[in-house]
């Protein structure tokens, strides 16, 4: 089903910034539908904080165009900043005053009254599990404990898109798991979510769409599993406990029509310190039952066979890597696939 225009939260046409002859954004092109949670990638330098400056009405663009909640960025600046809540790379909380202030500071902000900042704090405190830490120094906050309340702040405002810039970086892994649920919430609530990340298993796990940002372009845009699929690499694992066994298996795989397992060599002799074999798959049922029919006929049994698919890290490194890594990675994906398919047949 297509989106339309009325259902995006998000809309860039061709988006561009330079600063002096560096080109940060090449006229990259973003669609967020409203309610998801949008991923944007890339490795330090790629450009991510910028588009994330201009959309949220920080930066002037070069070129191109924007929308954010049905309103033009550059003309309509303040129904933006209305509609959007920024949580940046670096944390906004005031650590010279208690949680609590820093609350009632940003309802001043967004000129609530007395009495409604007050229960907007509370509740939002509460909300983030801090209502016991609110009458203290922000200073005293551990890292999460920061965060949180960083996006408490943000939240004041009932902003329907929020822009989370790196929102976990430093944090511990029961820290990120906690700013990972609490940014579920939001979009089960109905908040779009604009999110740039280096954290590749935060995007597989959050988003529903995700861009990889490379060199000012957008090099790659899907589901994770869609992105997954760009890269070979799939395969399945056999290890076995006797060299004997191992040694079978592995003159057998090159007799066979199965794609032959990658084995490294020496003097010719096939040697593998792990004992183990890799057949390229991409593990599907049909590819399974393939290989171990092959290993019944061949009278053989493995000790461990495992599945292994391509992740985002692969897909990662893959794309922001050299033009011709990623023209050859795209072009061997498809290739793989119609190969592993044929066999399987």
């Amino acid at each position: 089903m297509t989106t339309t225009d009325s259902e995006l939260a998000i809309e860039a046409t061709g988006l561009r910034k330079a600063y002096g002859d560096k080109t940060v954004l090449d006229g990259i092109d973003i669609r967020v539908p409203a309610g998801t949670i949008f991923s944007l990638l890339g490795p330090n330098g790629a450009g991510k904080t910028t588009a994330v400056n201009i959309l949220s009405t920080l930066l002037s663009a070069d070129a191109g165009q924007a929308r954010i909640a049905g309103h033009d960025v550059t003309a309509e600046a303040q129904s933006v900043r209305a509609a959007i809540g920024v949580t940046g790379q670096f944390s906004a909380v005031d650590g010279l005053i208690t949680g609590e202030e820093n609350m009632l500071l940003m309802a001043d902000l967004h000129h609530l009254s007395k009495s409604e900042g007050r229960r907007v704090t509370a509740e939002l405190l509460e909300r983030f599990d801090l209502t016991e830490a609110a009458k203290k120094p922000a200073s005293t906050y551990s890292g999460g404990m920061k965060r949180r309340l960083d996006i408490a702040m943000t939240l004041v405002g009932s902003p329907r898109i929020i822009f989370l810039d790196e929102p976990t970086t430093g944090l511990d892994p029961r820290s990120r798991h906690t700013m990972w649920q609490i940014i579920r919430e939001l979009v089960s609530g109905g908040t779009t979510v604009f999110l740039t990340t280096q954290y590749l298993d935060e995007a597989d796990q959050l988003a529903d769409r995700i861009a990889v940002l490379n060199g000012g372009k957008l090099v790659a845009e899907g589901t994770a599993e869609e992105l997954k699929r760009l890269v070979p690499g799939g395969h399945v694992r056999l290890r076995f406990s006797d060299p004997v066994a191992y040694e079978q298996a592995a003159t057998a795989l090159r007799e066979t029509t199965l794609p032959h397992a990658r084995l490294r060599s020496r003097g010719g002799t096939p040697i593998d310190e792990a004992l183990a074999l890799q057949i390229p798959s991409g593990g599907s049922q049909r590819e399974l039952r393939a290989i171990l029919d092959w290993l019944d006929a061949a009278g053989i049994e493995a000790d461990e066979l495992s599945v292994h698919t391509p992740d985002l890290d692969d897909v990662f490194f893959a794309l922001t890597g050299s033009p011709v890594a990623v023209t050859a990675n795209a072009a061997n994906a498809a290739s793989a696939a119609n190969t592993a398919k044929e066999t399987a047949r």
